[in-house]
């Protein structure tokens, strides 16, 4: 049959409804339809096709010998149109954004900046990834990561948010406690992240050696997570060497405060933005968009 002779998808999806309750008012429920418009596009499929398709009984219907071949092909003709359709539908739905970084720069970096995305989008649905292993971003879901690299190791296409400059830093308990006896900083415990690139080391740093000559060296405490460092500075646990650019808001808050003294250094490193696609879906570009604008504004506020 040529397929401009074909009934048309109404008759048949009447027919398919009515063929799988067995009932033409439950068929009527099931398309929003009342029961004389189900069995007019019952009727009408019939009058085309020449042939009867149900046999109306007391309570339902049921098939004829013919009706019964035509719904094993329509029903599952139609089926396959549901679940593709509805595959396609589920694509284009709002999906949520998935951004992904390290532990230390999710909880000291983009959670505090959190609630002002929330404000500027409040439609948007983000989800944080908060992980210290590379991703393939487009084999795990991922949309945007913020990684940490030189610039000779940061993909072509990736977006260079801010620089990394590095100082002790300390609960301002102790950094005043310091500031009127400088013999106090030996006997304050150095914390340091357990990692092996040396710039975030205390090694090589002049407090690592003893605040005065003859003094030991002061108690060393390693954690695995840069935000356990952190956390354990805010507890007046040590001095910390802190990722200023990262600490921010903590420094401006008054939470920690900067050794004096005790220069601040610049790291060959800096954190960058990737994207998964090229030309990724709008809420996508809006997240990414915000994450470029939070950088930028940090980057002003640290050169004025």
């Amino acid at each position: 049959m040529p397929l401009v002779r074909l009934s048309s998808l109404d008759l048949l999806k009447g027919f398919v409804a009515v063929g799988r309750r067995l009932s033409i008012t439950q068929a009527a429920d099931d398309l929003c339809l009342t029961q004389s418009a189900v069995s007019r596009q019952v009727n009408q499929l019939e009058e085309q096709l020449g042939c009867r398709l149900f046999l109306r009984q007391h309570r339902g219907v049921a098939f004829t010998a013919e009706g019964e071949r035509l719904f094993r092909s329509a029903d599952g003709a139609l089926q396959q149109l549901q679940d593709v359709m509805g595959e396609l539908r589920r694509s284009e739905e709002r999906r949520p954004v998935t951004v992904t970084a390290s532990v230390g720069v999710v909880g000291l970096w983009l959670l505090p900046r959190l609630a002002a995305l929330q404000q500027l989008h409040p439609q948007l649905d983000v989800r944080l990834s908060a992980s210290n292993q590379l991703s393939d971003l487009r084999a795990d879901g991922i949309d945007l990561a913020l990684r940490y690299c030189s610039a000779a190791d940061a993909p072509a296409d990736a977006v260079r948010l801010f620089g990394e400059t590095l100082a002790p830093v300390a609960h301002p308990r102790l950094v005043e406690e310091a500031a009127r006896d400088p013999g106090a900083l030996a006997r304050m415990a150095l914390l340091e992240l357990d990692d092996p690139r040396p710039w975030l080391q205390w090694r090589g740093w002049p407090l690592a050696k003893g605040a005065a000559r003859g003094r030991a060296r002061p108690a060393m405490l390693r954690l695995n997570q840069y935000d356990q460092v952190i956390h354990a500075a805010l507890a007046g646990q040590g001095v910390a060497l802190g990722r200023l650019e990262l600490l921010q808001p903590l420094l401006a808050g008054g939470q920690l405060a900067l050794l004096a003294g005790q220069g601040p250094r610049p790291s060959p490193y800096a954190f960058w933005l990737l994207q998964a696609e090229p030309a990724p879906r709008a809420d996508v570009q809006r997240v990414a968009a915000w994450i470029r604008a939070e950088a930028a504004g940090m980057a002003a506020l640290s050169a004025s």
